[in-house]
């Protein structure tokens, strides 16, 4: 689609990705913001970015605007615009696809994009019953109306709200619709282990040779992902139980096929040629071609099944093949959702009849598709994926000759998803 001024995607830098409860676990999503936000705007010529925009899955009661709080809290110029934005998995891609759309080459050249979770500083709530009486308790004016307002508590009411990992309309957890999904795809076992298995050998040889050093920066005493295992194989992967259908003996989502529970905060730079100028030299950066945005209704789709249709469509409308596509950066947020994702985009029944996109892209090569790992090994702070994605992607991209392409792409609840078509320059 045209727009006034070319749109760039430049890498940028993240935090380690950590299990739940485990390194990481001491740092709240502000704490594990700030130390980005504050390197990346360190690098910037005259230290000044022009808006930026950043997003959190897991709520807080104590922030509303988390992306004003991380640029406060980071010493940023208090002049600089700051909004949160939030979907699901896909938070942060959808951050940088509104910056997009604010760059103009004049007042707004340079966005700094991210986000972040921290899964194991998930605030525990009161049901709504409870706030409502707890409020009207404290409203109470004087000793009598007090007491009198105690006889108003019901015992059942006396509970916590410990905020779930489930869609809100169907009860279920992302798993556990991924299983459903899975099922009717006929998605084995075998093959989710393969992919999991590929995405750790991926993400350790990544950090191997180096390919992180730039990406990530130390937090603390962690220096690196922690989640990516060497000595992971596909018996040990064999051993694991599954954990969303335990009962059917159909189970095939394990704790090593799915991606984990994890802390973390990523940033990526979306800018105009003008922005370009502000970061150092040797940014890797790319252009932003297009982008598409895609819906399901998961009653009747699965859950995380929206890329499979959004993909098809943003492809077709550059008339692109699969071949023309040098690098495909897709979101794990378990093994059988990449794997029913890619037998859906090589089905040309589903293409024509729920896509609606009548048309044989060709072969896919899969050996293109996160060549330095996926969120099954390295990790899914929700808010942060999209920004880990696209600098992951960006950098890799970069690296290759001049109009390679690559598709980014990220499934979230709520039937959703987002994919951006990306160029090397």
């Amino acid at each position: 689609m045209p727009r006034p001024v070319d749109i760039w995607l430049a890498a940028g830098v993240r935090t380690p990705f950590a299990k739940v409860d485990g390194p990481l676990g001491g740092f709240d999503a502000l704490q594990l913001s700030v130390p980005v936000v504050r390197h990346m705007v360190g690098l910037l010529a005259g230290g000044k970015v022009d808006f930026a925009v950043w997003g959190a899955v897991v709520p807080s009661l104590l922030w509303s605007n988390i992306a004003r709080e991380v640029l406060m809290d980071a010493g940023i110029d208090a002049t600089t615009p700051a909004f949160s934005t939030i979907m699901a998995c896909s938070t942060s891609m959808i951050g940088a696809i509104e910056a997009a759309g604010m760059i103009d080459g004049a007042a707004y050249n340079l966005a700094l994009v991210g986000g972040v979770d921290s899964l194991s500083r998930v605030q525990i709530g009161l049901p709504q019953r409870l706030s409502d009486w707890l409020r009207k308790f404290q409203q109470a004016r004087s000793l009598g109306q007090k007491i009198d307002h105690l006889t108003d508590l019901h015992l059942k009411d006396v509970r916590l709200y410990i905020p779930a990992i489930s869609n809100r309309t169907t009860g279920l957890s992302m798993g556990e619709h991924t299983e459903i999904t899975a099922k009717e795809w006929q998605i084995g076992r075998a093959e989710q282990d393969e992919i999991a298995l590929q995405s750790h050998r991926n993400s350790v040889a990544g950090w191997d040779k180096g390919f992180f050093d730039d990406l990530v920066i130390p937090l603390g005493d962690v220096k690196r992902d922690t989640i990516p295992r060497k000595d992971t194989s596909l018996e040990k992967l064999a051993r694991l139980p599954p954990s969303f259908d335990r009962t059917s003996g159909q189970g095939s989502l394990t704790a090593g096929n799915s991606s984990p529970l994890t802390d973390g905060a990523a940033a990526v730079w979306v800018a105009s040629s003008k922005g370009l100028e502000r970061l150092p030299a040797k940014t890797p950066h790319v252009r932003l071609i297009d982008w598409e945005i895609a819906s399901v209704d998961f009653r009747v789709e699965g859950l995380l099944m929206a890329p499979a249709f959004a993909i098809p469509r943003l492809l077709a409308r550059h008339d692109l093949a699969y071949a023309d596509i040098h690098l495909w950066e897709i979101h794990e947020a378990f093994a059988a959702q990449l794997a029913f994702h890619l037998k859906a985009l090589q089905d040309t029944t589903f293409l024509s009849e729920r896509a609606k996109v009548p048309r044989d892209f060709g072969p896919f090569s899969r050996e293109r598709v996160n060549p330095n790992g996926g969120s099954t090994a390295i990790g899914h702070p929700f808010g942060a994926t999209g920004a880990r994605i696209i600098s992951q992607a960006v950098k890799e991209l970069a690296a290759m000759p001049k109009g390679s392409r690559a598709i980014v792409s990220i499934c979230a609840d709520g039937g959703l998803g987002s994919v951006l078509l990306l160029e090397a320059a």
